[in-house]
C-alpha cells in the first residue's frame, strides 16, 4: 500500500468508481482521489497537488485519457482536497472545476487560501504543493440542491458546513453512495470506526451533528471517504456524532484541567493512537492541529 496505489470501491453495490493513494503527508492509506468511469468521467477531490501525477497515472490505468476528463469536483477548499485542481485542470484541458460557491474565488486566486492553510497545519505544509490558480472560465460554482449531470451517474449537492462553510458531500444515486468530504470523519487503517477531524478555524460541533443526519436522512448503502477509502454505511454515521461529541468534550475538560492551551494540545498528542496508524510524524501532528481546531471553537462559541 503506497503511493500510486489504485483501488476499485465496492462497497455496497458500487460500480465505475476507483481510488488512487495519493501519498499524502508520504503516508500510505490517508488520502485518496475517486475516479468515476462514467460517460462523463470525473474526478472527486485533487489531493494537495503534490503527487498529483499519481492522479492521471491512475486515470491511464482506468483507461481515461487527460482530454476525457471532464469534471473535477473537489467537495471543499481545504488544499488536501482542493490543492491539485489547479495542477490537474492545467494537464486535463477538458474538464471543468465544479465547486461549491463559496470556495470558488480561492481556486481562482488561491493566495489567501495557501497563507491559511500554513496557519493551520503549520510544519505539514512541507508537504504540500503552493496551489495553481484554476481559470475563471474553467470554474462551475455548485449550490445545495444542485447536480452535475455525469450521464449514467450523477452528483447531488448537499451543502455540509460543519467542517468548513464551503464544504459539500456528493450523493450518487446511481451507486447509492456518498463522497463523504470530510463530514463522516476519517476512516484510520488499523483503528476501530471513524475518528475526529476538526482543523481549525471554522469546525462547528452543532453543524457537524447537523451533516450527520443530512447524511442519515440520504440513507446510503456506501460512504466514499477523503481520508480513506470506502466502506459500508453501516454503523459509521452514528459512531462519527458519538466520536465528536466526546472528542469536543474531552478537550474541553482537558482545558478546564490544566493550565494553557498548549498544555491542552501536548496533553492529547502525547497521548494519541493515531501513530500507531500513521507514523510518529503525521499521528501527532494531526493531533496537534485538531486539538487547536475544538480550542478555536470553544472560544467561538463563547463569542
Amino acid at each position: 500500500m503506497a503511493l500510486g496505489d489504485l483501488y476499485e470501491a465496492t462497497a455496497g453495490e458500487t460500480t465505475d468508481l476507483y481510488y488512487v493513494d495519493t501519498g499524502m503527508y508520504d503516508t500510505a492509506e490517508y488520502g485518496s482521489v475517486y475516479i468515476l468511469d462514467a460517460e462523463r468521467p470525473a474526478l472527486v477531490d485533487t489531493g494537495i497537488g503534490t503527487n498529483y501525477e499519481a492522479i492521471l497515472d491512475a486515470m491511464d490505468q482506468v483507461g481515461i485519457a487527460p482530454e476525457d476528463l471532464e469534471v473535477i469536483a473537489p467537495t471543499h477548499v481545504h488544499l488536501d482536497h482542493a490543492g491539485g485542481a489547479g495542477y490537474l485542470a492545467a494537464e486535463c484541458p477538458n474538464a471543468d472545476v465544479y465547486v461549491y460557491e463559496l470556495g470558488a474565488r480561492h481556486l481562482v486566486d488561491p493566495e489567501r487560501l495557501w497563507e491559511g492553510t500554513k496557519a493551520a497545519v503549520e510544519d505539514q505544509i512541507a508537504y504540500y504543493a503552493e496551489p495553481k490558480p484554476v481559470p475563471e472560465e474553467r470554474i462551475v460554482e455548485l449550490t445545495d440542491g444542485d447536480t452535475i449531470d455525469l450521464g449514467d451517474h450523477s452528483l447531488d449537492v448537499h451543502h455540509a458546513p460543519g467542517h468548513a462553510p464551503h464544504q459539500v458531500v456528493f450523493h450518487d444515486p446511481a451507486n447509492d453512495g456518498v463522497f463523504t468530504a470530510d463530514a463522516a470523519g476519517i476512516l484510520t487503517p488499523g483503528l476501530d470506526g471513524p475518528r475526529q477531524t476538526s482543523p481549525p478555524p471554522t469546525f462547528d460541533l452543532d453543524q457537524v451533528l447537523a451533516d450527520v443526519e443530512m447524511l442519515r436522512d440520504l440513507d446510503p448503502a456506501a460512504l466514499y471517504y477523503g481520508h480513506f477509502g470506502d466502506s459500508p454505511t453501516a454503523d459509521n454515521l452514528d459512531a462519527y456524532a458519538e466520536v465528536t461529541r466526546e472528542w469536543v468534550a474531552d478537550v474541553e475538560a482537558a482545558r478546564e484541567r490544566l493550565a494553557d492551551d498548549e498544555a491542552v494540545i501536548e496533553h492529547f498528542v502525547e497521548r494519541t493512537e493515531a501513530v500507531d496508524a500513521w507514523g510518529e510524524e503525521k499521528g501527532r501532528a494531526e493531533e496537534r492541529m485538531n486539538v487547536r481546531g475544538i480550542l478555536t471553537y470553544l472560544d467561538n462559541r463563547e463569542d
